[in-house]
């Protein structure tokens, strides 16, 4: 399969740094000047602009997290002006309000040349077709997805999520050759085209790029034996720029190849915050040094992977990190949204005679995520008839799809049926096995 080989993926590590260390710096200057949050938290860390003059400075300045981008919600901690702002997309936060990030005219076309250089790792070539089941709107992953096709010049079709039946017809009368999607929904795609007698060997897929939730070497198996296609991970995040911070290639499949001319990354100890060597499991760190609107400086992602620095046999020399083993906090990752406890407790607070007694129970029906809220009530509701208790039921189920985005099945249960912990409570019970 073609390799993308602009200098940029296959140079020595020493012209990457280079490249990263004047990228940081002109980062660092302008986000001083333009960002009051950065300032201050540089000046707190005794830090000027002109202290960085090497990558191993990066350390001395301070972590950005989800909970700084909340505080500075909306738009606080864009570094140029709404006139320059052209895109906003945003994802969950974990209390309600959602990470918004911005893009200039720059950065979509920056974000479409990562996404078409994803394209070209997966064996994407010009004249490709394009099936793009993730989905369209304030998540990045439909529109990241989108402009990177057309920038590799590929076809795209932008089908996005549901009308399942609808999209295997497309699939046999189209005749796409890559698909994009979560790894959940895709194989909810071969379920449903084999209730309709359709059998994917029969399709023309030669590669599928799969995202947003996490998934395993055993997921893999399963996806390219039902999809009968080569099958890569795609990593991004909405705050460092969405899908196409980092990618499996077709040759290898060994860990997802960084694009670091426009991120810098570490591992850190989530404990002591030091930066971990090459190869030992941490937290995942980026730094975004080409992003105009919105760049993150030390951004935790609480994502649990290691580092591999070693070129790969497709030529490039980028570094490539692991799938993800975990995360640091409680979310949840459901159907590609992210979801956190304390967001479904501040629903359940809202409704009257709810006990603060709740329990968030995860399972994989099928190809398919599903999630299962039960949560205690007063035991003079308890005794009401059951009509009134599935009322309740499904208000707050369709509260919980409004507010959060995700579908969910409400349990009410009597006082004291959910098992109590001494130390800190069990809220989730994830079965899945991925």
């Amino acid at each position: 399969m073609p390799i993308y080989n602009i200098d940029s993926e296959t140079m020595p590590r020493e012209g990457i740094e280079a490249i990263q260390l004047k990228r940081l710096q002109t980062t660092i200057e302008r986000i001083y000047v333009t960002v009051p949050f950065y300032k201050k938290t540089f000046d707190k860390a005794g830090i000027k602009p002109s202290d960085i003059k090497s990558l191993d400075d990066l350390k001395r300045l301070p972590f950005t997290t989800k909970l700084d981008l909340r505080d500075n919600y909306p738009y606080d901690m864009f570094a140029v002006p709404m006139e320059n702002i052209v895109r906003i997309h945003a994802s969950s936060g974990t209390t309600g309000k959602p990470t918004v990030v911005g893009y200039t005219k720059r950065d979509i076309d920056t974000w479409a040349r990562l996404m078409a250089r994803c394209f070209a790792a997966a064996g994407g070539t010009s004249g490709d077709i394009i099936h793009n089941a993730f989905g369209y709107g304030l998540f990045t992953g439909g529109l990241g997805v989108h402009y990177g096709a057309e920038k590799l010049g590929a076809s795209i079709i932008p089908v996005s999520g549901g009308n399942t039946k609808r999209q295997i017809t497309i699939m046999q009368d189209f005749k796409p050759t890559i698909l994009t999607g979560t790894p959940s929904y895709v194989l909810h795609l071969a379920e449903v085209a084999d209730e309709m007698g359709v059998d994917f060997k029969n399709l023309y897929f030669k590669s599928g790029i799969f995202g947003a939730e996490p998934w395993s070497e055993n997921m893999r198996e399963e996806l390219e034996s039902k999809l009968h296609l080569k099958a890569m991970d795609i990593y991004g995040l909405s705050e460092v720029i969405g899908p196409g911070v980092a990618i499996e290639c077709y040759e290898e499949q060994k860990g997802l190849h960084i694009f670091e001319d426009h991120f810098i990354v570490e591992i850190i100890d989530p404990e002591t915050q030091e930066v971990l060597p090459y190869g030992e499991t941490g937290e995942l760190v980026f730094t975004s040094i080409t992003k105009e609107a919105f760049p993150v400086i030390r951004y935790r992602t609480k994502d649990i992977t290691s580092l591999n620095p070693e070129p790969c046999i497709c030529g490039r020399t980028h570094i490539r990190m692991n799938k993800p083993s975990g995360r640091t906090d409680d979310m949840l990752i459901i159907r590609g949204v992210n979801v956190f406890p304390s967001q479904i407790e501040s629903v359940l607070m809202e409704t009257k005679q709810i006990l603060p007694h709740y329990q968030l129970l995860v399972d994989r029906k099928g190809n398919l995520d599903s999630l299962t809220v039960k949560v205690e009530i007063d035991e003079e509701l308890f005794s009401d008839e059951i009509k009134t208790l599935q009322t309740m039921e499904q208000k707050i189920s369709n509260d919980i799809k409004e507010y959060l985005g995700v579908s969910a099945k409400v349990m009410l249960v009597e006082p004291k049926t959910i098992e109590r912990s001494e130390g800190k409570a069990v809220r989730v019970i994830d079965n899945r096995k991925i």
